[in-house]
């Protein structure tokens, strides 16, 4: 490996240049896409959309934002932007801004360079170093993000309070030479966001109490929420103004895209215990939350984050395998009774609207999950062709499928329900020598059916026959019901 310059006047003679740190995201973008590699690894679903509004902020060196609601990768995104700065600059060794050693901004850096000359040191650092990220919050001050006065450090050094050596440096000014990031933007106070003008437009920034102006070398990127970017309109029209391009974020567009972003994401990888996820588990827990983001019971403005999917994918997994752990199985293989144990990881994802409210967020995402069923029970069965099942229940049958209940226990149920081993048989989905997905395939079945309500499925996993929508008039409470036999296990 050859060894870096470690002097400035070792620097210059390795001809060396300094180039700004857009231009140098700009050149490393361009060499990128020139190669055909992947910009922003593990971002599904952006390739047509986000992606290439990105790329065309980095090569015109805008400052951008990300608009989006929650859960939309905009921190995701805005972190990989490191992989495109250079894996090491050059900056003068013990400078709190990343003094370029040709041109130093710093007092500090100045001093160095004028009393060492081509021997001032110089120190390597790497791409992380120069990506520094600030979570916006109400509390945040222009001292936090420019700079103050420090009396300790004037005490400490003997210097005047008017030196530039006992200025205490922000976020913004230590990461000079880099990216700076700010996410929720809209946070920020109005004084506060005052503080950016300087730094988005003309480049620098100026510290009360010194007459002094660094001319800063950073990236500004940004993220927000749209509903509060426009709608009570907390970031001030200058700085609007002042950002180069605004760019949209989105949630995927297909349950397929969904899928691939779950599956990337959700812990499912249990201790070296197999897990098998059947293809229509994941499908249904991502359709729940495509449900959810256009049920009219959920407020739509807040959104609901991918995060859901990917929380009640690992919430199921775990209820499998504490129900392997028990039956001794194998293997652990989810099913709908999985995802209705995790119902946790849906209720706290969800911001409701009046009528949500009153109808409440566990009876919404039990609806969720059976629209869910439905939706892909349509696309396997017809319910009207499946009357022997039906008159199963019809009859007085009663089957309750606990979700403690081991797959061999399932299965010898669910084979004493007339034509359901067929229905599964004629799908394709009944695996002789796989009990667990053909107990999964099975109550994808029932759940369709009580979804179009010929069958009904009580809370604890019970299925029976149909509620008539209306009580019959002259029956008491229960009136129209009978059970005769039961498959209960």
């Amino acid at each position: 490996m050859t060894q870096r310059p470690a002097t400035l006047g070792a620097l210059r003679e390795a001809g060396y240049r300094t180039r700004s740190v857009k231009q140098e995201l700009r050149e490393n973008l361009i060499c990128r896409l020139q190669a055909g590699r992947t910009l922003f690894p593990g971002i599904v679903g952006y390739e047509d959309t986000v992606v290439p509004s990105i790329v065309n902020a980095v090569l015109s060196r805008q400052n951008f934002i990300l608009l989006g609601l929650r859960g939309q990768a905009k921190s995701r995104i805005l972190r990989q932007l490191v992989e495109l700065l250079d894996e090491e600059i050059p900056v003068l060794a013990g400078s709190e801004v990343n003094d370029d050693p040709f041109a130093p901004i710093s007092r500090y850096g100045k001093l160095q360079v004028l009393e060492h000359g081509d021997d001032a040191p110089v120190e390597w650092i790497g791409r992380d170093r120069r990506y520094v990220e600030k979570l916006a919050t109400p509390d945040v001050t222009v001292a936090d993000l420019i700079g103050d006065m420090d009396p300790i450090r004037a005490a400490r050094g003997g210097h005047l309070l008017s030196d530039e050596l006992t200025i205490n440096f922000g976020l913004m000014p230590r990461a000079n030479r880099g990216i700076f990031a700010i996410n929720e933007l809209p946070d920020l106070s109005g004084k506060v966001q005052v503080g950016l003008f300087n730094v988005l437009q003309e480049g620098d920034v100026q510290i009360k109490g010194y007459p002094v102006r660094l001319p800063l070398d950073v990236m500004m990127v940004f993220s927000a929420n749209p509903e509060d970017y426009t709608a009570r309109g907390k970031i001030i029209t200058p700085l609007k103004d002042r950002i180069g391009a605004e760019i949209q974020t989105h949630y995927p567009r297909s349950t397929e895209e969904g899928m691939e972003i779950t599956a990337q994401e959700a812990w499912v990888a249990r201790d070296g215990v197999p897990v098998q996820v059947p293809p229509f588990i994941a499908e249904l827990v991502e359709r729940v939350a495509f449900l959810a983001r256009e049920d009219k019971r959920i407020d739509r403005r807040s959104g609901v984050s991918q995060r859901m999917p990917i929380s009640v994918m690992e919430t199921a997994v775990s209820n499998a395998e504490r129900r392997a752990l028990a039956a001794g199985e194998g293997r652990i293989v989810p099913r709908v009774a999985d995802v209705y144990a995790a119902l946790p990881s849906i209720t706290g994802k969800m911001e409701l609207e009046y009528e949500g409210e009153l109808q409440g967020a566990e009876s919404i995402a039990r609806d969720l999950i059976a629209a869910a069923a439905r939706d892909l029970f349509d696309r396997v069965w017809d319910a009207d062709l499946l009357d022997s099942v039906v008159e199963h229940f019809d009859t007085g049958g009663v089957l309750q499928i606990s979700d403690g209940a081991s797959a061999e226990a399932c299965l010898a149920g669910l084979r004493a329900v007339p034509g359901l081993e067929r229905a599964l048989e004629d799908a394709g989905m009944f695996h002789a020598d796989d009990m667990g997905l053909s107990v999964a395939a099975a109550e994808l079945l029932l759940e369709g059916l009580a979804a179009h309500r010929k069958i009904s499925r009580a809370d604890t996993g019970t299925y029976s026959r149909a509620k008539p929508e209306r009580p019959p008039k002259g029956k008491g409470k229960g009136g129209g019901f009978g059970f005769g036999s039961s498959d209960m296990f």
